[in-house]
């Protein structure tokens, strides 16, 4: 007897819809599965007869034949358990029950428990764009699910099954299980908290300032200092002051974390932006993402956040190369002889480092710490490039001490972030009718918005070309000045980009300039 139900494969952060058609007959007992399962499908025959046995159900020995279409898409994971023992049941005749309009995925233990799946959101997503009315998933999913129905604004019916026996109930109508759903707004209403705030770093007021500007222009940007100058602190400090996620953002960064296995039981939505900080003995494929499973890498799960790199040289050079076209186009494109799979990354890039191999540049009676050779060869690890992709250069001088003991109080994040969150409406305003593709904040300009909304007066146009010259910038360093002291203006209010905007956006190219004086 044939069974049809439906399941559904990942595709990168997305989700497709699978027919999983079960088949058994007369002949030699087999379990086959077709339709380019992985390792881990095929070896789902004993999972899935044992958690059948263990359920009291008994499966005569047939010719069990399993299809998953569309064949010539790859199947991967565990989740196609669950349908495939609700259709064996169903070809066995040992359940009886409608199908159509059903969606199930789950993962079987042994004794016929539900166990947590990947991509429940993506999944969810796609139930209510194919007309899918009914949607069976793990209890643990259930609630991610259910955000994912409320956003497309469905009628998709999402269920939290426990084990086998739960699912046959629900689907025979001997259960009465209620449809599992999530008031998204209470999940947008807690207020964040926050590791470091800006109120608890003493000193360091320049640094502040670029990094308020960074977070409200979307910037890259670079930490230039010894070690203990607070560079990390400051790194830390920054997701406080970020505009907080809006809805999209959110569902499409808790789309990355769904997929990758990182998303919180506890926390069926991501509503803080992410903070991804690797060590620098990363791979290029971690960093990146692909593998022989193509799984989203650091750049996809800082996606509406910030990545932060410390000790930036460190890095291997490949390793800081492969994130060039990233910090570019905002997506990472993973090819692979059967597929190519596409992850956003538009991410926040925070560096630090320091000015020398030895720590600080100068040791306490002024001298240098390594040989200006060394040092050359320590700040060509970090190529010209990738310098030209983060907007702002700003050197971290160590903390005097008098600022250590100073009892007087700073900003705290809250207020600076209300700044932010008003150049933000200032730049989403002026982007409004910008057509396709849709940016949100300054650092996303391209050179003919460059062009329309970074007007230069004839003075500051001069400036900017005696300051090319002089410090022999790129044609990429002169667009990221312009987009950075276009935020300079947003943040003061101003229609025009002054004189004083420039100055200041020309200051944060430490690094293009002769910074370094032996």
């Amino acid at each position: 007897m044939l069974t049809r139900l439906n399941a559904a494969a990942i595709i990168g952060i997305d989700a497709m819809k699978v027919a999983v058609e079960t088949n058994v007959s007369g002949g030699i007992p087999s379990f086959t599965v077709v339709g380019l399962p992985d390792n881990a499908i095929r070896e789902s025959r004993e999972r899935i007869l044992t958690a059948i046995k263990n359920s009291g159900f008994e499966v005569p020995p047939k010719k069990i034949t399993v299809n998953l279409a569309p064949a010539d898409i790859k199947k991967e994971g565990t989740a196609f358990d669950l349908p495939i023992a609700i259709g064996l049941l169903g070809s066995l005749q040992l359940l009886t029950g409608r199908f159509e309009g059903t969606l199930v995925m789950g993962e079987l233990a042994l004794d016929g428990s539900v166990r947590r799946i990947n991509g429940a959101l993506p999944v969810g997503i796609m139930a209510g764009k194919e007309g899918i009315g009914r949607l069976i998933v793990p209890a643990s999913n259930a609630p991610e699910a259910a955000v994912a129905v409320s956003a497309s604004g469905t009628d998709v019916q999402v269920y939290g099954v426990g084990s086998l026996n739960e699912t046959v109930a629900l689907l025979t109508g001997t259960a009465a299980l209620s449809p599992v759903t999530v008031n998204v707004a209470e999940l947008f209403d807690c207020e964040p908290e926050y590791p470091v705030d800006f109120a608890d770093i003493k000193g360091q007021a320049a640094v502040k300032r670029a990094l308020e500007i960074a977070a409200a222009g979307g910037h890259n940007l670079i930490m230039i200092g010894p070690p203990g100058s607070g560079k990390t602190m400051l790194a830390k400090s920054l997701p406080g002051i970020l505009p907080p996620l809006g809805f999209d953002e959110s569902l499409e960064t808790t789309k990355i974390y769904s997929v990758a296995n990182l998303l919180e039981k506890d926390r069926p939505l991501m509503v803080t932006r992410p903070f991804r900080s690797p060590h620098h003995t990363t791979s290029n494929i971690a960093l990146i993402g692909g593998g022989a499973t193509a799984r989203p890498g650091e750049v996809s799960l800082a996606h509406n956040g910030i990545l932060f790199l410390d000790e930036l040289p460190e890095f291997t050079r490949n390793a800081l190369e492969v994130l060039r076209q990233p910090l570019e186009d905002r997506e990472v494109t993973v090819s692979r002889i059967s597929m190519t799979t596409r992850y956003p990354a538009g991410f926040m890039l925070v560096a630090a480092m320091n000015p020398s191999p030895a720590g600080a540049l100068k040791d306490s009676e002024g001298n240098l710490t390594a040989s200006p050779p060394q040092i050359q060869r320590y700040l060509s690890k970090i190529s010209g490039p990738l310098l030209d992709r983060i907007d702002i250069h700003i050197d971290v001088p160590k903390v005097e001490n008098l600022e250590l003991f100073s009892q007087s109080a700073a900003e705290s994040s809250k207020i600076i972030r209300q700044r932010v969150i008003g150049a933000r409406r200032i730049q989403s305003e002026r982007f409004a009718a910008v057509p396709s593709p849709k940016i949100y904040t300054n650092a996303q300009m391209n050179t003919r918005l460059i062009r329309t909304f970074c007007r230069l007066d004839k003075e500051s146009e001069e400036k900017l070309m005696d300051a090319m010259n002089r410090l022999n910038l790129s044609a990429r360093a002169h667009d990221r000045i312009l987009k950075v002291s276009r935020t300079i203006a947003d943040l003061d209010g101003s229609e025009h980009i002054l004189m004083k905007h420039l100055v200041q956006g020309i200051q944060y190219r430490n690094l293009d300039r002769d910074f370094w004086s032996f």
